[in-house]
């Protein structure tokens, strides 16, 4: 009776242990995924297909949809992505005590995650014209770091309007874009340049 009993449990539990697999396998697909997405445009493919993304991922190109209902749902990831690295500026705190030396700080930070962010912010602008999300995550980005600079540098201690806009300016991707890419700056050349340039702006 007690091995009748055995079983029966067993039979019972198996479609949820059944689901349970599913579950996990379903998950594991859309993490390896997204992955692959990152991979790709991290490795320079700024606009991967879905049948790339696919091949990489070693899954089905319906598996693929079956995730992400198009596209343009799989690049929100670079958004997410880019997210995640400007919350990480954003939470970790400054070891100087005044906002000139927490604003140098800044430059670093922000200069070492535009490094890592850089492949998806070039993919998100060949995307934008045809994508539902990007030119919006890319606006709420500008705003996240406009407002991270106003803590480090509140407007009122920088003493201009005018000082602050040009802080915002000198601080965002686009200029350490044009050092990196088009002026051909090393990274600590760059961050060196800005630093150097804020300084005489601040002081």
């Amino acid at each position: 009776m007690s091995g009748a009993t055995v079983t029966a449990r067993e039979a019972q539990a198996s479609p949820t242990e059944e689901r349970d697999g599913r579950k996990l396998r379903s998950q594991d697909s859309r993490a390896r995924i997204v992955a692959s997405m990152l991979d790709l445009i991290r490795e320079g493919e700024v606009s991967p297909s879905a049948e790339t993304v696919a091949s990489r991922a070693n899954v089905g190109l319906r598996t693929v949809f079956r995730h992400f209902k198009d596209m343009d749902s799989l690049y929100r990831e670079m958004s997410d992505e880019i997210e995640r690295q400007v919350i990480a500026i954003r939470d970790q705190p400054f070891a100087a005590a005044d906002w000139r030396g927490r604003l140098m700080e800044l430059i670093d930070r922000r200069f070492m995650v535009f490094e890592r962010i850089a492949p998806f912010k070039r993919a998100s602008e060949a995307v934008r014209h045809r994508s539902r999300f990007i030119g919006q995550d890319s606006s709420r980005l500008v705003v996240a770091l406009r407002e991270i600079l106003k803590r480090v540098a509140p407007p009122a201690e920088v003493g201009d309007p005018q000082v602050f806009e040009a802080l915002d300016l000198l601080l965002s991707f686009e200029t350490w874009s044009r050092l990196r890419r088009e002026q051909g700056l090393s990274q600590e050349e760059a961050c060196d340049v800005l630093k150097a340039v804020v300084r005489k702006l601040t002081a």
